[in-house]
Parts: C-alpha cells; sequence; structure tokens
C-alpha cells in the first residue's frame, strides 16, 4: 500500500490519535534505508519516474490542506511524517521541519509535530537538528541483536547496530522508541522477538538509551513478506512492564 498524496488522512492512528500525514518521499515508488519484511507499504521498489517532492511542493500542499481542515473545524492530534519510506532521507527535512513548525504554530498549535524515522539518518547533523525540534522523535529499535535487525529490517547499505544505538544516545531522552514485536518465517529463517534472549538484548539496550517513553505495537494491517504471526497483547504487556521497571514509561498497541 503506497501513499498517493504528499498530505494524507487525518487517520485515526494507534499511538497518535488523529494524525495528519506527511510523505516526503515520491507516490510511485518506496525510499527506505531498510526494507523491513513487516512494512506496510511492501518491499522497497525503484521507480526510474519516480521523484521527492520539492520543499516548496510540500509546504504548499501542507498550507492547503491546513487551511482546509481549518475552515471545517477538525481536531489534529499530530501532524505526523511518515509515507513511502524513510522522511529524514529527504534533502530538505530540517527546512520542511522548519516550515512545519511554522504553519501548526498558526492553525492548529495544540498539534504536536512526529516523525516515525528508522533511525538510520539519525546521526547527520541536519536530521539530528530537526528531530530535536519536533514533538516526538519516534525512532526505530526491533531488536538488540544485529543480525536479527538484519534479518527483521533488512538494512540497505552499510549499517551498524552499536553506532545506531551511539546516534540514539545523542538524543539525550528526547526521543521516543518504537518495537515492533512478531514471530513467523522469511527466507529460510525463523524470526521471533519476544523470545527471552531477545527481549534480554533489546533491553540492555533501552536502559543504555534511556528514551522518554516506549511504543510497543505488532502487525495490524498485511505484511509483504508471509508467515509473520502477530504477537499478543499478553506478551506485549510482559515486555512493557520489564520496560517500566527501568523507570521508562510505555506505551503499548495490540
Amino acid at each position: 500500500m503506497l501513499f498517493d498524496e504528499i498530505i494524507f488522512g487525518p487517520i485515526t492512528s494507534r499511538r497518535l490519535g488523529q494524525s495528519l500525514g506527511i510523505n516526503l518521499l515520491p507516490t510511485n515508488g518506496k525510499v527506505c534505508t531498510f526494507d523491513c519484511i513487516y512494512c506496510e507499504c511492501g518491499f522497497n521498489f525503484r521507480n526510474p519516474e519516480a521523484h521527492m517532492p520539492s520543499r516548496n511542493q510540500v509546504k504548499e500542499a501542507m498550507q492547503k490542506r491546513f487551511d482546509a481542515l481549518a475552515a471545517q473545524g477538525a481536531t489534529i492530534d499530530s501532524i505526523t511524517f511518515a509515507g513511502n519510506g524513510e522522511p529524514t532521507v529527504h534533502p530538505d527535512f530540517e527546512t520542511i521541519i522548519d516550515d512545519t513548525i511554522a504553519l501548526r504554530n498558526s492553525l492548529f498549535p495544540q498539534a504536536k509535530i512526529s516523525v516515525l524515522s528508522n533511525a538510520t539518518c539519525s546521526g547527520r547533523e541536519k536530521v539530528f537538528r530537526a528531530l530535536n525540534r519536533v514533538d516526538n522523535a519516534i525512532l526505530k529499535l526491533d531488536s538488540g541483536i544485529e543480525a536479527s535487525v538484519r534479518l527483521i529490517n533488512q538494512p540497505c547499505g552499510a549499517f551498524s547496530l552499536d553506532e545506531t544505538v551511539r546516534n540514539m544516545c545523542r538524543y539525550r531522552n528526547n526521543l521516543i522508541i518504537q518495537t515492533l514485536f512478531f514471530s513467523g518465517e522469511y527466507g529460510g529463517h525463523y524470526v521471533d522477538n519476544t523470545t527471552t534472549e531477545e527481549v534480554e538484548a533489546w533491553l540492555q539496550l533501552i536502559a543504555v538509551i534511556r528514551p522518554q517513553e516506549v511504543m510497543l505495537y505488532s502487525l495490524d494491517r498485511p505484511a509483504p513478506a508471509q508467515n509473520l504471526k502477530k504477537a499478543s497483547l499478553d506478551t506485549l504487556k510482559a515486555i512493557a512492564g520489564k520496560v517500566e521497571a527501568l523507570g521508562i514509561a510505555t506505551q503499548v498497541n495490540g
């Protein structure tokens, strides 16, 4: 499922309430530094005719939609950067965040600005500055074991879990960690990030990063990989209890 517009929604989000989506990626292709086996947008594919919208196109689309929603008296809880891939790869990500803050302040001052990111670009200075200016920098960490990250998230290009964690630590708890728990089979391998070994390795990194909150969730929409199974709500709650024992707030979305 690809988003075919720059602005989509508002939609009801399990984590963010009434969420107005912002897609900085092509509407006819998927561009991401991960290729997660559970991604609702499917696996990455390059379309030779695909292009990212310009900063001005994004600003104009936001202004038009914000004006229309304000005229309708709509309520927005979150302005959320998500869409067809990794939003922080956009070359103008930082200035687009500046534009969004200005528009939000003028029309929907109560709304939070959220970014759903896989954290692969979180160490870049422009991205670091931008994510520190939003309300919810929500960064992915699906496993504390590098081999599992490579199976679940299938990083494209150079990747190091240790470096990713070091970059997360720079945010000094001004971030939220999101983790999707599930099990199943892919490429002849069995994957289950809810096992004792997986959860303990993940918890060790959570204790190092010290995020302000951890969002736990599981599969909700069809995945491109077959034979994946949703983690139970009881499993998510049990993991949440371990996070809370570290003094870190959790949000569970089964």
